[in-house]
């Protein structure tokens, strides 16, 4: 009776100890066992039967095992290997192919089985060796594809007489899952060269289709991670890269400083530690998609304790594997995951054996610090629940290898979220928060900064009142992205805003703008040696309109900005015809205003490249779908924006935009009143009798004292320094605005008068009494004028 089996029994007979232990020797090997004194001699060769019924030379040495008083109580028996030289050549050969580790078939020319090796048994799962003789494949217990592709395999062989090999995919016999295995059928022929049988082997190719696997797997990854300038974006294309392919879930959990776009220290970390879940992704997510939000919520946060892997992972620097105690059973004639399998080969101190991650399901996980430029930045956990395998050193190798490509790719990201942030933080600061009030134009702006991949722009609009009752539109792009782009802007808005007060017309504002371009660009030449862009290397664009909503008229100009589009009442939106200039920084070139007409309640479009150039479409297929949508009736000019946008940029902008819709109006005639004034002094009077007048009209007779002071004060300079025609013109707005106009081009000063001039001054008073007072140049001459603030309407 057996009553021990070792190992190296299992491995030379095939029974396990349960199968053996129990049974009778004589009938488990086949052999007879009288007595332990008369067994056999030491190198007495005997046959004995394995498991699967085959014969197997073996020499059986007994060793007894006796009490104290030398009463036998059994033995031990021994069976060392058989030297080759007792076997014959045919024997050897039979045995080497029989016992090889890879199955071996041979069919004959009616494709049933011949002969089958041990190895092809076991995996095929057959009780004896020889159970599949004299049938077909289809009888061989397989999966139904693989047992369609080998058949197609040996008929293709007795038809061609040519080797044929395949790879497929089977179950090896004690394991739930298959297995990549490589075919190769070849014919077998006799002394005359005709085909007399056909036979095939097969290699468990798992180690190689896990390594190319890897492979594939670190190729398709490593191309898909990098590709967005987004923090979380990043961290989701690693997870996505990774499930189901190498993981069965996957998570990416970073600092907060990282999520922010901030700096922070690299460490070293100890005690609990708290982290955002920047990403996330099982099987279950990839089965069923759930759709993410609009990413305006923050990511959660989670606090893992001292002695959690994650924590260790920080604190030590090196990844942490955890296992469970029982590993899975490999098949003996199996390759397997190849030498990752073997504990020599992981890393000092893995993996850790650790039964709590039963509680969650999973068999094995794999936790790898994300670290950039010497920073660490958070850790990436790779799961795996129903995946038939547990992780290996190599997917340990290939976890570390992504990781630090993704690391690299969010540290970049951070440098960019926290370049981004500034540049938007700058812009948004020279950006107008409030327009100023005015009456002139009704007003509506939009703006949007890039997405993250392009990066924040030099895009700005501005809205400036001006005398008269006018109003400047201004909308201006610096080429370019980034903090340099947005303190260009600064510099070019504040610019223009300083020539808009001189009130100059929209051509020659542009000719100053470019000038004071040049002079940056050759101010900052070589002064920055890190950094060579520039305003003049950037680029920059402008478009300057001005309305009077008195006349009615808009002049406008641009430096290579897009002209804008016009809708007036009753008609079709079309874009603005007139020539466009160069851009601000080439010198040289000259500026050409464009004069245009606008009925009341017309709607002028003014907008930046990005706008009509965005993705999926060029800027002509843009210039139509802008009409269209201008066109569109809408509730107000907040609707029109918002459909515009929602027309051109349903995809997201690819460069930043700012758009700036107006409406006009026009002053009605009750609200001017103009008056011709003949170069006499005696006409003093009676342009002061008229203001009176009107001021009475308009119910602002407490204003009386003060307009026909400073009415005398102007009139009387226009008729002393000026040329005629001389005309004095009253505008009732959100203020009083009083103008006298002359065709002389000399402007007045203020000045302090001594003690005995006769003269000098009368402006003193204009600029104490009214709210503000100033000069206009016109293509005839000037206009003095100034306002005196009204009460608001109750």
């Amino acid at each position: 009776m057996v009553n021990g089996w070792s190992e190296g029994a299992q491995a030379l007979f095939g029974w396990t100890p349960a199968e053996a232990v129990g049974q009778s020797a004589t009938e488990l090997l086949a052999v007879e066992v009288p007595s332990c004194d008369g067994f056999g001699r030491p190198g007495h060769i005997v046959t004995a039967r394995t498991r699967l019924g085959a014969a197997l030379d073996a020499e059986l040495i007994p060793h007894p095992c006796v009490d104290g008083d030398s009463r036998c109580l059994g033995f031990l028996l021994v069976a060392p290997p058989v030297s080759c030289q007792s076997s014959s050549d045919e024997e050897i050969i039979r045995r080497t192919v029989d016992q090889a580790p890879f199955t071996c078939v041979i069919w004959d020319l009616d494709l049933l089985s011949r002969w089958t090796n041990i190895v092809t048994a076991e995996s095929g799962h057959l009780e004896q060796q020889d159970e599949l003789r004299g049938h077909p494949l289809d009888d061989a217990p397989l999966p139904r594809s693989m047992i369609e592709s080998m058949t197609a395999r040996l008929r293709e062989v007795r038809r061609t007489g040519e080797p044929s090999r395949l790879v497929t995919f089977g179950q090896v016999r004690d394991e739930d899952h298959v297995r990549p295995w490589s075919i190769s059928f070849w014919p077998v022929r006799d002394d005359n060269g005709r085909m007399c049988a056909i036979a095939h082997w097969g290699v468990d190719i798992s180690a190689e289709y896990e390594a190319r696997r890897r492979l594939m797997l670190l190729n398709e990854a490593g191309n898909a991670i990098g590709g967005t300038l987004d923090v979380e974006g990043t961290a989701r294309e690693l997870v996505r890269a990774l499930v189901p392919g190498f993981a069965d879930m996957a998570a990416v959990d970073l600092f907060s400083e990282v999520l922010l776009g901030e700096e922070r220290s690299p460490g070293p970390f100890s005690g609990k530690v708290t982290l955002g879940r920047a990403a996330q992704r099982s099987t279950e997510e990839v089965a069923t998609p759930v759709p993410r939000g609009s990413g305006t919520q923050p990511p959660p946060f989670h606090a893992y304790a001292p002695e959690s892997p994650v924590a260790l992972c920080l604190a030590t620097g090196k990844p942490q594997v955890q296992l469970l105690s029982e590993p899975r059973p490999v098949h003996r004639y199996a390759s397997g995951p190849g030498l990752a399998a073997d504990p020599a080969h992981w890393p000092p101190g893995l993996p850790v054996i650790d039964d709590s991650i039963r509680q969650e399901g999973l068999h094995s996980r794999i936790t790898v610090p994300l670290r950039a430029r010497g920073t660490l930045l958070g850790v990436a956990q790779f799961s795996r629940r129903s995946h038939p395998e547990p992780f290996t050193a190599d997917d340990l190798i290939l976890a570390e290898d992504l990781a630090a490509k993704a690391a690299v790719a969010l540290d970049n990201a951070r440098l960019y979220l926290r370049e981004r942030t500034t540049a938007l933080t700058l812009q948004r600061s020279l950006l107008p928060r409030h327009l100023a009030g005015q009456a002139a134009v009704q007003v509506a702006t939009r703006y949007l900064p890039a997405d993250s991949r392009t990066g924040v722009g030099g895009d700005w609009f501005d809205v400036i009142p001006l005398s008269g009752g006018r109003v400047a539109l201004v909308v201006g792009d610096v080429v370019g992205h980034g903090v340099r782009a947005a303190a260009a802007m600064g510099r070019l808005r504040t610019a223009v805003r300083t020539l808009a007060a001189v009130d100059l017309p929209p051509d020659e504002l542009l000719t100053h703008l470019d000038d004071l371009v040049i002079h940056l660009y050759d101010s900052e030449e070589g002064a920055f040696p890190d950094d060579q862009t520039s305003v003049g290397d950037l680029g920059a664009t402008c478009l300057y309109a001005v309305y009077d909503p008195v006349t009615r008229h808009c002049g406008l100009a641009t430096a290579g900005h897009p002209l804008p589009v016009l809708v007036t009442p009753g008609s079709a939106a079309t874009p603005v015809s007139g020539p466009v200039g160069p851009l601000l920084g080439l010198g040289g070139l000259p500026f050409v205003a464009e004069e245009l007409e606008l009925p009341p309640g017309s709607v002028l479009a003014l907008f930046s490249d990005g706008l009509v150039e965005s993705r999926g479409h060029d800027s002509d297929d843009g210039m139509t779908t802008l009409c269209r949508a201008l066109e569109q009736p809408a509730d107000s000019l907040e609707a029109t924006c918002d459909a515009v946008l929602r027309a051109l940029l349903d995809k997201g902008a690819t460069d930043d935009v700012a758009l700036l819709i107006a409406r006009t109006r026009a002053f009605s005639p009750d609200q001017v009143a103009t008056l011709d004034v003949p170069p006499d002094f005696a006409m003093v009077e009676q342009a002061r009798k008229w203001t009176a007048q009107r001021l009475a009209e308009w119910d602002l007779t407490p204003l009386e004292f003060v307009l026909e002071l400073v009415v005398s004060e102007l009139v009387t300079n226009a008729i002393r320094y000026g040329a005629p025609p001389i005309q004095l013109r009253l505008i009732r707005d959100r203020t009083l605005i009083c103008e006298v106009s002359d065709c002389s081009s000399t402007a007045p000063h203020l000045r302090r008068a001594r003690l005995f001039d006769e003269g000098g001054r009368g402006l003193l008073p204009v600029a104490q009494l009214m709210q503000g007072w100033g000069t206009r140049h016109t293509p005839h001459g000037k206009s003095i004028w100034c306002e005196h603030a009204l009460q608001p309407s109750p």
